[in-house]
């Protein structure tokens, strides 16, 4: 399973800003470039990829440069005008060289490295499903007025999410997409919150709204499913209870359908787009974009893929949504010098390499204006697995760790959450610490509908509770080796950053 996940954003100092915006788009030689034209030397003998192209807005740009990409052997899939982001599929094995030559052309590259097929999470380990015996013992240990199940909630507990239900549950004005593998909403925990008209399948970089299009594949694209049911799944009696159990849900399926479930760049740029058009609130993105673990800006192809993302995540924020993304199970120090990438590309055959995450982005989560979420467990440290970083982890929330037990009926230290098919299972990562943000962000947004995702995002770290860096050297999985190095203070740190968020506050 490719790049379900946890991720984060960039650590969003004013160099690492000014290098995007700097280095993305704005290319000198882009204006003096001679255009292409049909009879250029054109070859269709390499493999099939996919490419994003951006460039200028305005639609004489677009069109001159869709020329442009017709006479070098590209097929246009989708032009998102409004952001300049043209998705493109050629077999020119030239294609990218050829077309950043385009005058208008600002970036371009492939979004893979691998050949199309005909048609990256974070959460960490396998799922663990919870049996019908097991979910019957756990309903009869149910206190009056808890779902049958939220026994084993013990991370609604850590952030007063049990208790803020009461107060204010979330509004239905509020809607939080879950932009994943797929969102099974038929699932009777899922059904009573979900919004059929702001979800879609934007595999491929074009949406396709035909209804149940963002179903799941089959059961094993379970991600989406269990993150949504984290953020909203309802208090109706059944099951499990969400975050937010007010608001709605909707689903935007990115990933591929095969076993990768990679999220190519083209899919996340529709989704961001989409989700924006379509009056969302909150997003939730539990993934980093594929291939690329890292995307460093000196090679045209990766570069090409910040600029794409980022064009559309910026879009959505200007339209009011705040996106919401993980920091990553990786135990990275994304504050650090120097980190070994040895997973990318992840869709042909890795190389492992040196990357310095202040140049080499994680996206989405380390593009500007995104919340980059770090995960904990039931005793509040930090996860095991959860990457961390001063100045570049902004909150953090529940997202389980199998070696912090919880005094629960099933003593699992991980996330219990709706699964597709009517099940329920298991899982941890900062996949599962991301939705809980998403889900006190709501409740922001239920309490304060005018506010804006910078001001959602000041409001999440001002309710947050940080408990500081440990006082031991922090040994997350008990071997005795030290895993990983706390910097700052009670004010912000790297592996809280603002602090745990409560909903409890959020919501009073």
């Amino acid at each position: 399973m490719a790049h379900l996940r946890s991720r984060r954003r960039l650590a969003l100092a004013v160099p690492v800003v000014l290098s995007l915006t700097a280095s993305l788009g704005f290319l000198p030689g882009a204006a003096s470039a001679a255009p292409l034209t049909a009879s250029a030397t054109t070859s269709a003998d390499g493999p099939n990829l996919a490419y994003v192209v951006n460039t200028r807005t305005d639609h004489r740009t677009i069109e001159s440069v869709e020329k442009a990409i017709s006479a070098a052997g590209g097929t246009v899939v989708i032009a998102y005008e409004k952001i300049g982001v043209i998705v493109v599929h050629s077999a020119n094995p030239d294609f990218g060289k050829q077309i950043r030559a385009v005058r208008g052309v600002q970036s371009a590259g492939a979004t893979r490295t691998a050949p199309l097929t005909a048609a990256g999470t974070t959460d960490e380990g396998a799922a663990q499903m919870l049996s019908a015996a097991e979910a019957a013992k756990v309903s009869r240990t149910a206190a009056t007025g808890e779902e049958p199940l939220e026994a084993d909630q013990w991370d609604l507990r850590a952030i007063g999410a049990d208790k803020a239900a009461k107060t204010n549950p979330g509004s239905k004005n509020v809607t939080v997409a879950v932009i994943d593998v797929g969102v099974d909403d038929t699932h009777p925990d899922i059904a009573p919150n979900f919004s059929p008209s702001q979800s879609a399948n934007c595999v491929g970089g074009k949406p396709d709204t035909t209804y149940g299009a963002w179903r799941p594949v089959d059961a094993d694209h379970y991600h989406g499913t269990h993150v949504a049911g984290e953020i909203a799944a309802a208090r109706n009696g059944i099951g499990v209870a969400g975050v937010a159990p007010g608001v709605k849900v909707s689903g935007i399926t990115v990933a591929e359908p095969d076993a990768s479930q990679l999220f190519y760049p083209e899919s996340v740029v529709c989704a961001f787009v989409f989700a924006a058009d379509h009056g969302v609130e909150i997003t939730n993105n539990s993934y980093y974009v594929d291939p690329w673990l890292y995307n460093c800006l000196d090679d045209p192809d990766q570069r090409a893929i910040v600029d794409a993302v980022n064009r559309a995540q910026l879009y959505a924020q200007k339209k009011g949504t705040l996106n919401v993304a993980a920091a990553g199970n990786s135990n990275d120090d994304l504050d650090s010098n120097a980190l070994v990438d040895a997973s990318s590309p992840d869709d042909s055959t890795a190389v492992t390499r040196t990357v310095d995450p202040h140049k080499c982005f994680d996206v989405p989560t380390q593009l500007p204006g995104v919340v980059t979420v770090a995960s904990t467990g039931v005793t509040g440290a930090k996860s095991y697995f959860s990457s961390y970083g001063k100045g570049v982890i902004d909150v953090a929330a529940p997202g389980g760790d199998k070696y912090q037990i919880p005094d629960t009926p099933s003593k699992n230290g991980r996330i219990l959450s709706t699964m597709p098919n009517n099940q329920y299972g298991f899982l941890q990562g900062t996949s599962m610490a991301t939705p809980h943000v998403a889900g006190v962000a709501a409740l922001l947004k239920s309490k304060y509908p005018w506010a804006s995702p910078a001001q959602l995002q000041a409001l999440l770290k001002a309710e947050a509770d940080n408990p500081g860096c440990p006082t031991a050297p922090y040994d997350g999985n008990g071997d005795g080796v030290v895993d990983a190095t706390c910097v700052g203070g009670k004010h912000m740190n790297g592996f809280y950053g603002a602090g745990i968020v409560n909903a409890l506050r959020a919501v009073k």
